[in-house]
């Protein structure tokens, strides 16, 4: 009889406890790598029908790994507006599977993350916005033709306002 009992308890702990752990551990992160002409493209084609926020950020910047919290709410908070978040990581790309990828699992991040692979960010920080020092992270805020960009970490009422301005 304990055989039986030892073998449901088994059971309930492999069901609800092994199980749920192993799924989480599955799940795979995909991060993408990309150049900045593809980070371009993607903001054209998809800012044509939805507000797009690009943030720049690292796993090692302490003040981007605080706001990615806020990004990550910025879809919820406007139902009925199409929003998407892109997460733009400017970590090395040597470091993507040994730091980016565990932190984009470990921190349950939905938004898509890609890995900006250029050498030279003088040639490419002022496409971006020609404000832009170059600290992160930073926000570029997106609508049809419209761009808003926020040097600096961002809070809510940041976002907020940001968004009023580009939502018609």
């Amino acid at each position: 009889m304990k055989y039986a009992i030892d073998r449901k308890l088994a059971g309930f702990i492999l069901f609800f406890w092994v199980v749920p752990v192993l799924a989480l551990y599955s799940q795979s992160a995909t991060v993408q790598t990309i150049d900045f002409r593809q980070l371009q493209e993607r903001i054209e084609k998809t800012s044509a029908d939805s507000i797009m926020v690009i943030n720049f950020w690292a796993t090692w910047c302490k003040p981007c790994i605080e706001e990615i919290p806020v990004l990550e709410k910025i879809p919820g908070m406007y139902k009925g507006t199409a929003v998407k978040v892109l997460l733009v990581s400017l970590d090395f790309t040597d470091q993507i599977e040994q730091k980016l990828v565990p932190f984009v699992k470990s921190n349950g991040i939905a938004s898509e993350v890609l890995v900006l692979d250029e050498a030279h960010p003088n040639n490419w920080i002022p496409k971006v916005d020609p404000s832009w020092s170059g600290a992160i992270p930073a926000c570029l805020f997106v609508y049809k033709s419209k761009t808003l960009f926020h040097e600096g970490k961002v809070t809510l009422k940041a976002i907020e306002s940001t968004m009023n301005q580009l939502i018609p």
